[in-house]
């Protein structure tokens, strides 16, 4: 069994790691202060490469394996969470559903322009009442004719109101099963199309220089060849994701654990560094234990996607600890900074605030539980 990572996977570490040191570190406090999406550093982001990162070369993307593109999420993170979200939802979310169940005609139309950065793309899911109960979306399409006639809205989108967001997948109810259930399906809504209007939405205590957005439907009307697939596509893309959450919340913690032993080194108490505090210590070991854990969970799950093999549990699994672990890295290295962790000069504070939304997005850590519950024989509703 072996735990090394190849050439290719370390030289792209090395890589994205410079980059996000370089072009991102230098920035992201005062993007995180203004509130501001940077076009600047995600066209640079585009051109090293990390959008369309397992999309084959066909499309234009990089045809590299899935665990490449956590690698990337990964380090991107360790710097910054906003950037990492772009990266993520624009691979998981936009181009992935595109990739994996578009068609044809749809992947030569769109998947060039995302992959290259020119443009980005949303996934309409999450209502204000269907979060969780994802099935419980209220936003309909109507067939009528050669038209799909959508009506509702959509609320804490990723990317979908930039001004290069060229589109979104919407999924929607477009009738009713035989048991009775609701049929969702996944429609293509292109920007710009009447009765459709996507609105940033502001205030947010995480991610700030992220772009989240809410979508509103009225009479809006696409062609009806816009229909894809349906729920359990819209559930296996969310398996991807949630690696790509994962690997935000281990990047995350990974940084928070840097910024945690370069502090505790430099400050001094009572003549000494507060590293070497049997306290402080044990905080710093328990991060390094845990960071480690983590990494192995999360790259086994990526290995198994690309053995083709199931990993819905571990993909699950993987997206809990990482997300948990994040906080309780963030959690010690703000103790660990004492009062200067509150404070907006520090990154850690922002790395504090950012990671809240990893036990909430693309599943919960409760749904999360019970995914895994499931899995493992318990009989949990």
């Amino acid at each position: 069994m072996d735990f090394s990572l190849s050439t290719d996977h370390e030289i792209l570490r090395d890589s994205v790691r410079s980059f996000a040191e370089k072009e991102i570190k230098p920035m992201a406090r005062e993007l995180d202060e203004k509130e501001e999406f940077s076009y600047e550093t995600m066209q640079k982001m585009a051109e090293l490469g990390l959008f369309g990162v397992f999309v084959s070369e066909k499309y234009g993307g990089q045809a590299m394996d899935y665990l490449s593109y956590i690698i990337a999420v990964e380090e991107i993170a360790r710097v910054d969470g906003s950037h990492a979200a772009t990266v993520a939802a624009e691979n998981s979310l936009g181009i992935g559903p595109l990739y994996y169940f578009g068609n044809e005609d749809q992947k030569k139309k769109y998947l060039p322009k995302l992959c290259s950065g020119e443009a980005l793309w949303g996934f309409g899911l999450t209502e204000a009442n269907a979060g969780s109960d994802a099935a419980n979306s209220a936003t309909t399409a109507v067939l009528d004719g050669d038209e799909w006639v959508i009506n509702g809205s959509k609320i804490f989108i990723t990317n979908a109101s930039t001004d290069i967001t060229t589109g979104v997948t919407v999924m929607a109810r477009t009738g009713a099963l035989d048991d009775g259930r609701p049929e969702l399906s996944c429609i293509i809504v292109e920007a710009g199309t009447a009765g459709y209007t996507a609105k940033v939405m502001h205030d947010k205590m995480m991610w700030r220089s992220s772009n989240t957005s809410e979508l509103y439907f009225e009479d809006c009307r696409v062609p009806k060849e816009n229909l894809g697939h349906g729920f359990h596509q819209m559930m296996q893309t969310l398996d991807g994701g949630r690696l790509s959450i994962g690997a935000m919340g281990l990047g995350g913690a990974q940084g928070c654990f840097d910024m945690a032993i370069r502090y505790t080194n430099e400050r001094e108490q009572f003549g000494r560094p507060i590293a070497t505090f049997q306290a402080n210590a044990f905080k710093l070991a328990d991060m390094a234990m845990e960071i480690e854990c983590a990494r192995l969970l999360l790259y086994k799950a990526c290995w198994l996607r690309d053995s083709d093999l199931p990993f819905s549990k571990e993909a699950a699994m993987g997206k809990l600890y990482c997300s948990e672990l994040m906080y309780r890295c963030a959690n010690h290295a703000v103790q660990l900074h004492g009062g200067y962790g509150l404070m907006k000069e520090y990154d850690v504070e922002r790395f504090y605030r950012d990671q809240k939304l990893l036990d909430i997005g693309e599943g919960t850590s409760e749904v999360q539980r019970i995914v895994i519950a499931r899995h493992v024989g318990a009989r949990c509703l």
